[in-house]
């Protein structure tokens, strides 16, 4: 970098060779206290927004305030999706962690309505309701206690296979749930291809999943080419339908990288977010009964001649979204994102040095008591007609 340069960088130490600040990271997530890593930079270092390490084999600028998140994510010049290689790798070249900005507003655009527009969230209730009521009395006939994230995890990995692959039968939902578990383990391991580490194995697990994949997508089109339908519309279909304004399709290399990036962001993300909301209703008898009530007084506004739940009735469920809400900024899940800067730029002061990656630490933003008072505390109620501030809420 030069001596100039170099005195402009933010306040940091770089850590081991190779290593980096790897180990301390990995050491504050598995001892349960994962606020412990930046703590050691704010501690050392003091409050300045923006530190430097060394993460993922990359020389990196960590970034833990709400303005800083803000202005890395809304520069899409200065800033391009900078994943580590064994997330890129594992996910796909294909899917939005890796590709360059024009191409992924061009795979939203063409994504959007097939995965969450209200045609196919209407198609997709009726299973995820009958599969959540099965799941609750399944459980409750048990006898004794259940495992409650295996059991949730098993439950939402069944409902994403069917709104992704309608007719997929047991063999192929048990394959793509094998494949996947190993993939998912070494999703934010360091990319170290030698018998014996997780993204040697993960790596393994992708190649089976695209083959499930594929085998699937080439049923599908030799089907369609027959002229039978298989009855139902999943998100396959609806991928293979997707076309932009000039015609053009996605390939099959798309479409599967696309799909095993929102099984992986879809799956992982909901079963843990229902555990902790579970486990903060239960510790909180008074918010449970405020969310409880809320849904009976839901339940008792459904006309008879209505089979199961709608989308209106959600829109309904203002409290339960609070508390969701509540839950995303306590537990958050994606609690990193990663950038590379494309030029040299500045953030709080300090300089980020062209080619650098970026860690967005939005779990930082959301236990800052200046953005959110007395952060540890579960409040739904702090979300009761509070609109975030652009960038505190991520």
């Amino acid at each position: 970098l030069g001596a100039e340069r170099r005195a402009r960088l933010p306040p940091g130490e770089m850590g081991w060779p190779l290593v980096g600040g790897m180990w301390a990271f990995l050491r504050a997530f598995k001892s349960g206290k994962p606020d412990a890593f930046i703590a050691s930079f704010v501690r050392r270092f003091g409050r300045t927004g923006v530190y430097r390490s060394f993460m993922f084999s990359s020389p990196t600028v960590l970034v833990t305030t709400a303005e800083g998140c803000k202005q890395v994510l809304m520069d899409d010049d200065a800033f391009v999706t900078g994943w580590p290689k064994a997330t890129v790798a594992l996910v796909g070249p294909r899917s939005f962690v890796a590709m360059p900005h024009d191409e992924h507003r061009r795979i939203r655009k063409l994504t959007a309505a097939p995965i969450n527009g209200f045609d196919a969230l209407t198609g997709y209730l009726p299973f995820i309701d009958s599969t959540v009521t099965s799941s609750l009395r399944a459980w409750a006939d048990h006898g004794g206690s259940v495992e409650f994230l295996t059991e949730l995890r098993r439950m939402t990995f069944k409902i994403i296979v069917q709104i992704f692959l309608g007719g997929a039968d047991q063999a192929t939902t048990r394959a793509l749930e094998r494949s996947y578990t190993e993939l998912n383990y070494g999703m934010r391991a360091m990319a170290i291809n030698l018998p014996g580490f997780a993204y040697r194995g993960a790596l393994r697990a992708r190649r089976r999943l695209v083959a499930v994949l594929q085998g699937a997508l080439d049923e599908r089109r030799a089907a369609r080419a027959k002229g039978v339908s298989g009855g139902g519309v999943d998100m396959m279909d609806r991928l293979i339908e997707a076309q932009d304004e000039r015609g053009r399709h996605l390939d099959d290399d798309e479409i599967i990288d696309v799909l095993v990036m929102y099984l992986n962001a879809g799956h992982e993300s909901s079963g843990h977010i229902t555990m902790w909301a579970t486990v903060f209703l239960q510790e909180n008898p008074d918010m449970f009964a405020r969310a409880k009530a809320e849904q009976e007084a839901i339940m008792r506004s459904i006309p008879s001649s209505q089979q199961g739940l709608t989308l209106r009735d959600f829109r309904k469920m203002e409290y339960l979204s609070q508390v969701i809400d509540e839950t995303l900024r306590l537990v958050n899940i994606s609690f990193v994102s990663f950038r590379q800067a494309t030029r040299d730029v500045f953030v709080n002061g300090y300089l980020i040095p062209k080619g650098w990656k970026v860690q967005l630490w939005y779990r930082s933003v959301h236990m800052d008591p200046q953005v959110y008072p007395d952060p540890t505390k579960f409040d739904p109620s702090r979300w009761e007609g509070h609109s975030p501030r652009a960038g505190t809420f991520l």
